[in-house]
C-alpha cells in the first residue's frame, strides 16, 4: 500500500509558507504524493451532492500550486484530486504537464482527471456540460498522442479536437507518457478508468456495495478494451487516523494507494499527525 496526502485550500488557506511547511512535512514524513483540488470558477449556488460550496472559496490552479510545491521539495509526487479535464484544452494542457514534469525530474505522476459536477463551471468555459464525458475522452487520447509523437508530427480528427503534424516538446521526464487516472462516483468514470486510466480513484460520495461495483466494471471494462485489468491502479480516500485493520480491509479490496489528509489547526499540530501516521505505517522517507 502506497499513502499520498491532500492539500485543502479550504482548510489550510493559501499562505506559501503555510504550503511549503506541509509539503515538506509530508515529504519527510515519508508520504508519496501530495495531491491538489480543481475548480476553476464557483457561483453561489454551487452544490457538491448536497453540500454547498462557498463561492468566495479561494482554490488556486492545482498545476502552478503544484509547481510551486515542486520548487520546494525533491522527492514528494505531484498529483491532482482531481483536474477538471473537459475545461482544459489538450494540446495546451499537454505542454503545461510535460513542463512540470521536466522541471520536478519526474515527478508529475498522479494526474487524476475528472469530469466536474457543476453545470456553472462547464457554461463559463465553453463547454457543454452534457458532453463533458466525450469530450474528456478525447483529451485523454490526445494528450498521450502528443506526448508520444515525434519531429513527424502528430494528426487528431475527432468531435472536439482537430489538427494535422503537430509536434509538442517537451517530453515527460524519461517515459513516453505521464500516467492518467481517472477519478470520480460514477459508472461512466468507471468505465472510463477501465478503457483509458493507468488508475481508478473512486470518489468519496459511495457506498460500499456502489464501491465494489464500480471497481467491478472498471476491471470488467478494461478487459474489453483488451487491457490488463491487474494494472490499474486502485486510490481511495481515507483519514489520517485510519487503522492498520482499516488499510488491510482496503487492500483485500484491491486498493493499492491511499490519500489522507492532515487537518491539525497549526502547522504543528499538522506535522504531528503526519508522524504519528508515518510512525503507524513504518513510512520511509
Amino acid at each position: 500500500m502506497r499513502f499520498a496526502i491532500s492539500y485543502s485550500p479550504h482548510f489550510h488557506g493559501l499562505d506559501p509558507e503555510v504550503l511549503v511547511r506541509y509539503a515538506r512535512d509530508a515529504e519527510e514524513c515519508g508520504f508519496e504524493a501530495i495531491y491538489l483540488p480543481e475548480h476553476i470558477v464557483l457561483y453561489p449556488g454551487a452544490m457538491i451532492g448536497q453540500t454547498p460550496i462557498p463561492p468566495a472559496l479561494a482554490i488556486p490552479d492545482p498545476l502552478d500550486t503544484l509547481a510551486f510545491v515542486a520548487a520546494a521539495t525533491s522527492r514528494i509526487l505531484l498529483g491532482t484530486g482531481v483536474l477538471l479535464l473537459p475545461y482544459h484544452h489538450p494540446v495546451v494542457l499537454a505542454k503545461r504537464l510535460a513542463t512540470i514534469d521536466v522541471l520536478s525530474r519526474g515527478r508529475m505522476r498522479l494526474l487524476t482527471v475528472g469530469v466536474g459536477t457543476l453545470p456553472g463551471e462547464a457554461h463559463a468555459t465553453g463547454v457543454d456540460f452534457a458532453s463533458r464525458g466525450r469530450r474528456a475522452d478525447e483529451a485523454i487520447d490526445v494528450l498521450r498522442l502528443l506526448w508520444g509523437g515525434g519531429e513527424e508530427g502528430v494528426s487528431f480528427h475527432g468531435e472536439f479536437f482537430d489538427f494535422d503534424d503537430l509536434t509538442c516538446y517537451p517530453k515527460p521526464h524519461g517515459v513516453t507518457h505521464l500516467p492518467i487516472h481517472i477519478g470520480g462516483s460514477s459508472r461512466p468514470a468507471a468505465r472510463r478508468a477501465g478503457r483509458r486510466g493507468d488508475g481508478w480513484f473512486a470518489g468519496g460520495m459511495l457506498t460500499p456495495d456502489e464501491r465494489r461495483a464500480h471497481l467491478d466494471l472498471a476491471r470488467a471494462s478494461a478487459v474489453a478494451a483488451g487491457r490488463d485489468p491487474a494494472a490499474l491502479e486502485v486510490t481511495r480516500w481515507g483519514s489520517i487516523d485510519m487503522t492498520p485493520e482499516r488499510v488491510e480491509a482496503l487492500a483485500a479490496e484491491g486498493v493499492t494507494r491511499v490519500v489522507v489528509g492532515a487537518s491539525g489547526e497549526d502547522a504543528a499540530e499538522r506535522q504531528a499527525q503526519m508522524a504519528a501516521f508515518a510512525k503507524r505505517f513504518d513510512l520511509v522517507a
